[in-house]
């Protein structure tokens, strides 16, 4: 009679093991791309400045007189405290609250809602009334994405450059982690004076056509956990070596009864 109760118990416990193990749904991505699958790509990711965006301007010319007043000047700070060796860095404009940066001569300029050509384009025409044939170079500096939860590697990283997917930037975190739900992820991002959400599914080819596929600066991701992790979270974290204790005591009483 023990016997047979135990052997139910055992049955048991490794039916719950089979259910609670991933199948090849929960973990592959883009399930419904076929072989001869094609889309075309639409370039619908152009980066806009936004409030408080800091952009590195460098003005240049054929004629190099009068550009000394128009570029920042790049300073030496010291990052180790007591080292007399400085590191070169380059001053940055802000965009302030009402949109504008205070740009040497020219005043406050208004950048905000702009792409990187736009801006570029508008101070040349500034800057033509006083340098010939300006050339204008803008970088922004701080395009930072965040991404925290079921990934190997959250944190927040710095872009550099304009373009970036959510592919590739869950690339750069190391991946969703096994208990990643990849049906559910949330990607919040500001606009205006707005927070926006949007909830993707990465094993589905409708991500490519999400507009947060491509990210834009201070955007942050957020990958759900699975129903495995969150049950998980409720029990002991011992409580997988107290199974496999159990199992290996009740297999040897098994034995050990006939």
């Amino acid at each position: 009679m023990i016997i047979k109760i135990l052997k139910k118990f055992w049955l048991i416990i490794s039916i719950l093991l089979l259910i609670s193990c991933a199948s090849k749904k929960d973990v592959v991505y883009f399930q419904d791309i076929k072989n001869s699958y094609e889309k075309e790509i639409v370039e619908t990711y152009g980066t806009v400045f936004q409030t408080d965006d800091l952009l590195a301007i460098t003005i240049s010319s054929s004629d190099m007189q009068g550009l000394e007043p128009f570029n920042l000047p790049a300073v030496s700070f010291n990052a180790v405290p007591g080292s007399v060796v400085g590191q070169h860095k380059q001053l940055t404009y802000q965009i302030k609250k009402d949109g504008a940066i205070d740009f040497p001569v020219l005043g406050k300029v208004k950048l905000l809602g702009l792409s990187r050509i736009e801006a570029a384009a508008l101070l040349k025409e500034k800057l033509s009334v006083y340098i010939k044939d300006p050339i204008v170079h803008i970088e922004l500096i701080n395009f930072r994405i965040t991404i925290l939860g079921e990934v190997n590697k959250p944190g927040t990283f710095t872009i550099s450059n304009e373009r970036i997917s959510i592919i590739e930037a869950l690339g750069m975190a190391g991946d969703l982690s096994i208990t990643g739900k990849r049906t559910d992820v949330l990607v919040i991002r500001e606009e205006g004076d707005k927070y926006k959400y949007y909830r993707i599914d990465l094993t589905s080819n409708k991500i490519f056509d999400s507009p947060v596929f491509y990210l834009k600066q201070n955007d942050a991701i957020y990958v759900t956990p699975n129903n495995a992790k969150i049950k998980s979270s409720s029990y002991n974290k011992n409580t997988p070596i107290w199974v496999s204790v159990a199992s290996v005591i009740l297999s040897l009483i098994i034995v050990l009864t006939r």
